[in-house]
């Protein structure tokens, strides 16, 4: 077994409960409303384009936050680190062009391989020392593009939204730059009351078109899962594994690791896959797609507060996250109800600051022209062999180091 041990005992509840700050409950809060608007968004969009039923995509979505969410509690108090776990956005895009051409029950039979896969990686520690081998930098680059949409986004929002995006920054300065007014308020909490308030003032809507619609079908609030017989067929296996296990292993995981690492944790790859592979077996037969460590829900958990207790916003986050799974027809609709400028600039400010420290690990100094080609190829966004394109970037930007940076590959070894 290859499974990292814990450096410390597991907390009290009486400690996680003394431990619980404004900073870690505004963190979890934004987390979870990160995860619980676009992302969703996405499973929506490729479980229509798939044909899914209302009750297919709400236990996907069932099992995607509730089960999560409790492998996210289960080891954010073992290890004390912040690991938030979701699914794979990546793979979810894939799976929706894939199920126009495979069945449900063929896809999950895919998940199920994917998991045992995943599974085989952790527990021989092989993914501990593949993800060793790739530079920091390369890898902060790969970040800076993935996140790079969403601090755009915050910018559009302006142009979409002003009313909204306008008072939301201001609120973001103002606190950010009086450190007493931000230690009363953070400025992430100042930022969602003012959001809040201006949606209200304004009476703002967002367009709902189909995926409202459909939404609003489910005939009850609290959720009723579905069970599934996966279905095996070598097409589906060929086409969907490989991928799968690659999005969760480059294109989110190791976001996950490379933000937690730079913000002062030492994440347990090994645990992590494993438990990733682990908890997709139980998520598949109710429609999940695989589980992943995420990205941008750590990297908000663990922007602020004390890192020594910044795993308590991961146990926020997950316990809104469980509600949101049981309770998913209502938040659907609510969520889908909630204007783009609001989700846009919360999700912007929120992530600004690990932006800017993924750009500052990347460029500093060693591998910077590896660090350039991956953020390109990830901000381009041109996926090959149903592979996105933040994989890529990491395959692509560590052979320019490889080839015409082994000076910084040698000193790294040194």
């Amino acid at each position: 077994m290859t499974l990292e041990p814990r450096s410390r005992p597991a907390p009290r509840p009486r400690e996680i409960v003394a431990s619980l700050s404004a900073t870690h409950v505004s963190n979890g809060l934004i987390a979870f409303i990160f995860s619980a608007s676009g992302p969703v968004a996405i499973i929506l969009a490729a479980g229509l384009q798939g044909g899914l039923s209302h009750s297919d995509l709400a236990s996907w979505i069932f099992a995607a936050f509730v089960i999560n969410g409790a492998l996210s509690i289960g080891l954010s108090i073992a290890y004390r680190t912040p690991l938030a776990f979701f699914w794979t956005i990546p793979g979810t895009v894939l799976v929706g062009h894939s199920l126009t051409h495979l069945s449900f029950e063929e896809v999950i039979g895919a998940f199920i391989a994917t998991g045992i896969l995943l599974l085989v990686l952790g527990l021989t520690g092989l993914v501990r020392r593949i993800m060793d081998q790739l530079p920091m930098p390369i890898v902060m680059a790969m970040v800076a593009g993935v996140f790079l949409s969403f601090g755009l986004d915050w910018i559009t929002a302006f142009q979409d939204g002003v009313w909204i995006a306008a008072p939301m920054t201001a609120a973001f300065l103002v606190l950010s730059f009086s450190p007493v007014a931000g230690r009363f308020l953070p400025p992430m909490i100042g930022v969602l009351i003012v959001g809040v308030a201006a949606v209200a003032l304004q009476g703002a809507t967002a367009e709902q078109g189909e995926l409202a619609s459909e939404a609003t079908g489910l005939a009850s609030l609290l959720v009723s899962p579905n069970l599934y017989v996966p279905a095996f067929s070598l097409g589906a296996l060929l086409e969907l594994v490989i991928p799968l296990a690659i999005t969760v292993l480059a294109a989110q995981n190791a976001q996950g690791v490379a933000i937690l690492e730079a913000n002062g944790h030492r994440a347990p790859v090994n645990t992590i896959t494993t438990a990733c592979g682990a908890t997709s077996l139980v998520t598949a037969p109710f429609g999940c797609v695989s589980t992943c460590l995420t990205g941008p829900s750590n990297a908000i958990i663990s922007s602020g507060g004390e890192p020594k207790t910044q795993y308590v916003a991961a146990i926020v986050l997950a316990c809104l996250a469980i509600c949101f799974g049981l309770l998913a027809p209502l938040f659907i609709d609510l969520m889908l109800s909630t204007p783009p400028a609001f989700i846009a600039t919360l999700a912007g400010l929120a992530l600004l600051r690990v932006l800017q420290t993924a750009f500052q690990t990347a460029f500093g100094q060693r591998f910077s022209l590896g660090a350039l080609i991956t953020f390109m190829v990830t901000v381009a966004d041109v996926g090959i062999l149903n592979i996105g394109a933040p994989f890529w970037g990491l395959v692509f930007g560590y052979l320019t180091s490889l080839i015409l940076e082994r000076h910084d590959l040698v000193e790294r070894k040194d």
